[in-house]
């Protein structure tokens, strides 16, 4: 739509920028009213510097493999081991300061029962790492 003036005949080229303004103004004041209702306080704990730096980590001990073999006979790390043998060799395991991984592997054709009652003689004696090794 062309707004003509006075006389001339001319279309007018300027644009009017009141409705413009208006619409920006009224923004303005929105966002400043919704702006501190929007930002609330986070509590993050961050951490503190301390005086004294923490201890180097300690690298693990070698892991333990106790494998059972179809037959039953247990062997530790590759040299067989009595049954009667287990449960003092856990304990001594056990309370050592990094506690090793026990890696339990078992043949496929092993008694479950054997499995079994190596892991109540592990947990008895405090193993906390217990791991099974696949041998597939």
């Amino acid at each position: 739509m062309a707004f003509t003036t006075g006389g001339g005949g001319s279309a007018m080229s300027e644009i009017n920028v009141t409705p413009l303004v208006d619409v920006m103004l009224v923004l303005l004041i929105i966002f400043m009213v919704t702006a501190p209702v929007a930002s609330k306080q986070i509590q993050i704990d961050l951490p503190q510097p301390t005086r004294n730096p923490p201890p180097q980590p300690v690298d693990p001990p070698e892991p333990i493999r106790l494998r059972i073999d179809a037959g039953g006979s247990l062997y530790w790390n590759n040299s067989p081991l009595p049954r009667t043998a287990l449960e003092p060799s856990l304990r001594v395991e056990s309370i050592r300061d990094p506690q090793p991984m026990l890696e339990i592997e078992t043949n496929a054709d092993a008694q479950y029962q054997t499995l079994a009652d190596v892991l109540a003689t592990a947990k008895n004696t405090g193993m906390k790492k217990i791991g099974f090794v696949d041998t597939m």
